[in-house]
């Protein structure tokens, strides 16, 4: 038998001859060697870290074949499943991460605001923040580049499109009415709490091509996934009132607010442009409830429902007294979503919305009602390859019904219409990242209307090359597809969706607290729609005929840091655009679009006082209007767009806060556009009259509050 001592020095003998030594060198793709980086067996304790040089070396007591592990910050894991018998001298070549800090991005015709977007330009604090947007996300991102002045209408107004041409989505879900009823002259709002959204990406062209039915822009809004806390919000304003609260348990919670808008005791102060019978009234509510899945899984559920209530004399040159308009509004907006991982490196993204608008609108004599119903419904699953490589594909149903009717005592019999606009579409999308400095994404979307009758296909890609570690370049191309409006499809629907194709080249440099980005962008517009009326009407003829293009450059500065306590950003606009398109007897610059656009945006903190004060300039070259009394169309321009807007608010403690906005304080006379008579005056002569804002000025004196658990947080964010 043999001895314990023996056995000992037989076992250590066993494994000093069992044991491999490992050896190689480790380099990135210019052969530069990678210093400490972790090198080790799967599933062993065996391994080491590369020298100076790169090399490494380490003994290991594994056989046969084995999986050899490669990390370096900043540098994709790399593996090698070999013999260990093999792997000696071996010579490793990795590559960087991608999706790593400094890493190349896809963002051509893309301003993203977002705490957690590589490019944001804007947080989401920025967008309610802003001096004289008075908390309308809309209204904040109307300062940023590619967008258009048009103080009379408030919504947006991009790259030469009119605002019909963008559409905005709720996490990746199409809202169908997104800004609240209103009527000519008189500017909306848009018809969501700023505090739902934790991010924002507007796309001012090139957008992906999971998107469709826009031809100049997409509004991406994504609502916050998960409060940090249970809170209690109120809100009281010289406008109106408001409130909120938010819950809290287990994998769940619930959002629910509402508020009141009333103007006639403002109105009855300033001095309005407008003889209001029933100054504007409006009452609306949401709620948000939030699931979490152990799987990751995160359901989303929105409902919000609105009511508006107004009616007026609107001035107007050929109707000595005046035009008598009311609204009555019901708008009701659900949306579902839910994201998730279906494993394998398979996400999914899923979801439908749903809209009822109604409208009971007079008109004079003429009463007429509205009601439109709309669906959409959407799955997009995406697949991850590996870093590099990322495809989506997906595919989404729209249902649209519309109907209205109008009676008059003129009418012999009341005019009805009705049409269903429906229509699927199917899109597939890759991400392909060549290195940390180059990346492409390209995409199709086909796109069925089943009330036109049309398929239409939309190419879409762009490309980024990283120029240095603080700066990019970046190239986009597509074409993009959007069906005729309702105010047309009711008169007719042998129609073709109407085109534009845009081509971009975008340079963004970031380097600590400040963004510098020009693009600038060629678009060109096909087969739009025309009719011989002055609106569209049941006796017009339509075609497709019309054309038209819009080019520019956009700039953008922003500076966080170089002045303490101070943010700042800067947007200019240039815009060259002509259309013949509607009404037109020839192509010509529509009244909506000035040739320069110019937004200035401060916001400073003053400690001693507890206060920030924001301030924002607003300037838009004169915009093209048509003088009958001449010969050319479109042949003269209104004087230049200004307006000075400041804010305070004052924190009376940590979460009540006091606070003040103005607009245009120094009372510039505006002027947007001018109506002329149908008819001349004896001498020939088309007289006018000057299409001005409601009032020069508005203001809201407000106290915020909050109650929340930490005693800290406040709504400094939705101001």
């Amino acid at each position: 038998m043999k001895s314990p001592l023996l056995n000992i020095l037989f076992f250590i003998s066993f494994s000093t001859i069992a044991q491999t030594t490992i050896t190689g060198k480790v380099t990135d793709k210019q052969n530069t060697a990678i210093i400490g980086a972790n090198v080790y067996l799967e599933g062993t304790y065996d391994g080491g870290s590369t020298d100076e040089q790169g090399n490494f070396s380490f003994s290991t007591s594994a056989k046969g074949p084995q999986t050899l592990t490669v990390s370096f910050l900043s540098f994709e894991t790399y593996t090698l499943r070999a013999a260990v018998s093999e792997m000696e001298n071996v010579n490793i070549t990795i590559r960087e991460d991608v999706n790593s800090l400094g890493s190349v991005i896809l963002n051509a015709g893309t301003l993203s605001a977002g705490d957690n977007s590589k490019a944001s330009v804007l947080t989401p604090l920025d967008i309610v923040t802003t001096a004289g947007a008075a908390g309308d996300y809309i209204a904040a991102l109307q300062t940023l580049p590619g967008t258009s002045n048009v103080s009379e209408d408030g919504r947006l107004f991009v790259r030469g499109g009119d605002a019909n041409e963008t559409n905005i989505f709720i996490d990746g879900l199409r809202v169908f009415q997104p800004f609240l009823a209103t009527t000519n002259n008189i500017p909306t709002r848009g018809r969501f709490s700023s505090f739902l959204f934790k991010g924002t990406n507007f796309s001012t062209g090139g957008y992906s091509a999971e998107y469709g039915d826009a031809l100049s822009s997409v509004l991406l809004l994504n609502t916050i996934d998960e409060p940090d806390q249970e809170k209690s919000e109120l809100q009281f304003l010289n406008v109106g009132i408001g409130g909120g609260n938010t819950q809290k348990w287990n994998n769940n919670s619930l959002s629910v607010n509402a508020f009141y808008i009333n103007l006639k005791p403002y109105q009855g102060i300033i001095e309005q442009r407008v003889d209001w019978i029933k100054p504007y009234e409006s009452l609306s509510g949401e709620a948000v409830y939030r699931h979490s899945f152990a799987n990751d899984g995160l359901l989303k559920i929105y409902g919000g429902l609105n009511y508006t209530n107004f009616e007026l004399i609107q001035e107007d040159i050929n109707v000595a007294d005046g035009i008598n308009f009311g609204l009555k509004n019901r708008n009701l907006y659900l949306n579902t979503s839910y994201k998730g991982n279906l494993g394998n490196d398979w996400d999914i993204a899923t979801g439908a919305s749903f809209a009822n608008d109604y409208s009971d609108i007079k008109i004079t004599n003429t009463e007429v009602t509205d009601d439109e119903n709309s669906f959409h419904a959407k799955v997009k699953v995406r697949k991850r390859f590996s870093n590099r490589f990322k495809i989506s594909i997906g595919t989404e149903q729209f249902l649209n019904t519309f109907s209205e009717k109008a009676e008059d005592p003129d009418f012999d019999i009341p005019f009805n219409t009705t049409f269903n606009n429906n229509s699927t579409a199917v899109f597939a999308e890759a991400n392909v990242f060549f290195s940390k400095k180059l990346a492409m994404q390209i995409g199709t979307r086909g796109v069925y209307n089943t009330l036109l009758k049309d398929t239409k296909i939309s190419p879409r890609a762009s490309l980024a090359y990283k120029t240095t570690s603080k700066s990019q370049i970046s190239l986009a191309y597509g074409d993009f597809y959007q069906a005729p409006q309702q105010n047309v499809l009711k008169f007719n629907s042998l129609l073709e969706p109407e085109k534009s194709s845009h081509y971009i080249l975008n340079y963004l440099y970031q380097n600590d607290g400040r963004t510098f980005r020009a693009e600038g962008y060629y678009k060109t517009y096909e087969s739009l729609i025309k009719f011989d009326t002055e609106i569209p009407q049941f006796d017009s003829t339509f075609n497709n005929d019309g054309k038209g293009y819009a080019t520019g450059v956009d700039i953008f500065w922003r500076d966080n840091t170089s002045i303490k306590n101070l943010e700042y950003w800067a947007s200019y606009s240039y815009l060259d655009t002509k259309r013949n398109y509607r009404n037109y007897p020839e192509k010509a610059t529509p009244n909506f679009a000035a040739t320069h656009n110019l937004s200035l945006v401060t916001k400073y903190w003053v400690q001693d006082w507890k206060s920030m004060i924001g301030a924002t300039y607003n300037f838009a070259s004169g915009r093209p209007y048509n003088n009958p009394n001449e010969r050319t169309f479109q042949n003269q321009t209104t004087k230049s767009f200004n307006a000075i807007n400041l804010s305070w608010a004052y924190l009376i403690s940590q979460q009540k806060i006091l606070y003040f906005s103005v607009s245009n304080i120094l009372d510039f006379d505006n002027v947007f556009n001018y109506q002329y008579s149908n008819t001349p005056d004896p001498s020939g002569n088309f007289s006018r009259r000057a299409i001005r804002p409601n009032a020069d000025q508005f203001f809201i004196l407000g106290f915020f509050w909050t109650i929340s658990d930490d005693k800290s947080d406040n709504q400094l964010d939705n101001l």
